[in-house]
C-alpha cells in the first residue's frame, strides 16, 4: 500500500500517525526554542522535548527494534498499541501544553493544538471501531517484523 492509498483508506489512525510526526518536529523546535525563556516556561520546554522523545517511539515502531532501549521503557510505548490509549497520551500531552500558557503565552501553544488534533484523530478511530493501522512507510505492518 503506497502512502496515497494509505490516505485514501480513511483510516483515521492513519491521520493520527502523521499528525504525530508532525507533532515530532513542533514538539522538538518548539521545545527547543522555548528553552531560552527566562521564567518558568522553561519547565514546559522540557517537558515539550521529552513528548517529542516519547512521540518517536510511539509513532515509528521500527525504533524499538533498532535502539538500544530498556525493558521497562519497552513495555511502557507498546501500551499505546491501541487507539484509545494514543488518543489518552496525546491529549494529556496537549493538556500539559496548553496549562504551558499559564505562566506566559508562547509559541508551545501550536504544540498543544497539534497534539490534540492527532489525540482526535485516534479518539475518531476509536469510536468508528477502526483498528490500529501503521503506516508501512514508518515501519508499521511487517517492516519491522523483517528486521529481526
Amino acid at each position: 500500500m503506497t502512502l496515497a492509498e494509505e490516505f485514501r483508506s480513511r483510516n483515521f489512525s492513519i491521520y493520527g500517525q502523521w499528525t504525530g510526526v508532525l507533532c515530532i518536529f513542533l514538539c522538538f523546535a518548539l521545545g527547543i526554542s522555548n528553552l531560552f525563556h527566562a521564567s518558568f516556561v522553561i519547565a514546559f520546554s522540557i517537558v515539550c522535548l521529552v513528548c517529542a522523545f516519547v512521540i518517536i517511539f510511539i509513532e515509528v515502531p521500527l525504533l524499538l527494534r533498532i535502539c538500544p532501549t530498556s525493558p521497562k521503557f519497552d513495555a511502557f510505548i507498546r501500551k499505546f498499541g491501541s487507539n484509545y490509549m494514543r488518543a489518552a497520551i496525546y491529549f494529556v500531552m496537549s493538556a500539559v501544553q496548553w496549562i504551558s500558557i499559564w505562566p506566559q503565552p508562547t509559541s508551545l501553544i501550536a504544540a498543544a493544538v497539534f497534539l490534540l488534533i492527532a489525540s482526535f484523530f485516534y479518539a475518531l478511530a476509536g469510536i468508528k471501531g477502526q483498528q490500529f493501522q501503521g503506516s508501512k512507510t514508518l515501519g508499521g505492518q511487517g517492516v519491522a517484523q523483517m528486521i529481526i
